[in-house]
């Protein structure tokens, strides 16, 4: 075992206490639980068991009901991560009791402090969740059990994982009312929580960038060898209508150098086993941003992955290699943000007035003129959800990009000339 993958393991444990504690402050406000520990909250309430020993009770019960739901194949893929549920379900219960119990002195009587308790546990366990996915050393069983439910039947983890929410609040309110004449234990404070989580977790993730170096020093070969390569590689993020893709061809054309666009199309799919026809219509679009934070907030993009994460991963990995083995001109797919630490990229955004946006999706794309406008303002809207989803950056910031070039009053020709030039003085350079 590395000395990396044992700093993953004391980051995970690190991550279970951080959760726990931010449980903890949630509970402690007397608004509802989270979700997640809606169930062994309300069992602690009428029973002499502890909302840890319930814990680990349900973890363990989770554990044994993934057996009849696995192939033998996978379970014997997957059985140390499997495994590793147990001692993960004996540590996060313990934690929870812990945390409890350091935070005794905490009962906030006014409903203001009871709402600022709240947030505090939601800050709490989202800043635990972030860590828990950068460690990516094992996984809770409730997120495992989700996960091979999602493979058995098929479905979208997002979408098993909210039906799993809901499944346990549910049964929270029916124990609470058989035994307690009541709904106890959830309340709106639960849904705050099943709300902020996902985004918080989101919004925190960049944060902890500085943690990569220490998990992931293995990799630096790797990175030292793409650093050293020699190619040199454009860019273009571009709005709908702004002639990026015109633009991109012509740079390729005249530097003599390969030309990436819908090409990833197929290769993504190769890469991603998906249906071309599924990646050529959801490509770089994400219905909803909030949706997608709250389906992501208890999962890794690594360990959790819905179609549209798989596709990002798969065009990523591919954007890599391609920067590793030529010199080439690729045209959106967050390359610039893919290739953030590579040295050798010029990164362009093209941008124009909605009157010429207008006007080459008429003349050039073939778009009605009454739905062209609301067709651009459509296809940006994907585009900027996209890319700020997955990067944590905003899309067209002039900080993030070598050039910024304006379509609308500059021409492509005179565009693809000033690229070429920076190109030619980057070569020079190399």
């Amino acid at each position: 075992m590395s000395v990396y993958t044992i700093r993953r393991y004391i980051l995970f444990a690190v991550s279970l206490f951080v959760n726990s504690l931010g449980i903890a402050f949630i509970t402690k406000a007397l608004l509802g639980t989270s979700p997640i520990t809606s169930v062994t909250y309300v069992l602690s309430m009428f029973t002499p068991l502890t909302m840890g020993v319930w814990t680990i009770i349900l973890n363990l019960l989770f554990v044994v009901l993934e057996l009849p739901l696995m192939s033998r194949a996978e379970l014997k893929s997957d059985y140390r991560m499997f495994l590793l549920q147990i001692p993960v379900s004996l540590c996060f219960g313990t934690f929870i009791d812990i945390s409890m119990s350091l935070l005794f002195w905490l009962n906030p009587g006014q409903y203001m402090l009871q709402i600022l308790c709240l947030l505090v546990g939601c800050v709490i366990l989202a800043m635990g969740i972030t860590l828990e996915v950068k460690a990516n050393a094992a996984m809770m069983s409730g997120e495992y059990f989700v996960r091979v439910i999602s493979r058995r039947f098929r479905k979208e983890f997002g979408y098993v994982k909210l039906g799993f929410d809901i499944t346990l609040l549910c049964i929270a309110c029916l124990l609470s009312l058989i035994f307690m004449s009541g709904i106890y234990g959830v309340r709106e404070g639960t849904v705050v929580a099943a709300l902020l989580v996902g985004p918080i977790v989101h919004f925190v993730t960049p944060w902890y960038r500085f943690l990569d170096k220490w998990i992931d020093g293995d990799k630096s070969a790797v990175a030292a060898k793409i650093r050293s390569s020699n190619n040199i590689v454009v860019t273009i993020a571009r709005e709908y209508g702004s002639g990026g893709h015109i633009l991109g061809e012509m740079i390729a054309r005249k530097l003599g150098i390969k030309f990436y666009d819908r090409e990833f199309i197929s290769m993504a799919a190769r890469e991603s086993g998906m249906d071309e026809q599924y990646i050529r219509k959801n490509e770089q679009s994400i219905p909803s941003f909030w949706l997608k934070c709250l389906f992501n907030g208890n999962g890794s993009v690594e360990r959790s992955l819905s179609s549209d994460d798989v596709l990002f991963v798969a065009e990523s990995k591919i954007i890599q290699e391609i920067a590793e083995r030529e010199s080439c001109v690729i045209i959106g797919r967050c390359a610039d943000f893919v290739l953030n630490d590579y040295p050798n990229v010029i990164k362009v955004f093209c941008y124009s007035d909605m009157s010429s946006e207008v006007s080459r999706c008429i003349s050039e794309y073939g778009i009605d003129a009454d739905n062209a406008e609301t067709e651009i303002r459509r296809i940006n809207r994907n585009r900027i959800t996209h890319y700020e989803y997955y990067t944590g950056m905003k899309w067209g910031e002039p900080h993030h990009y070598n050039l910024m070039i304006n379509t609308g009053s500059i021409d492509l020709k005179t565009a693809c000339q000033l690229i070429v030039d920076v190109y030619n003085n980057r070569r020079k350079k190399a």
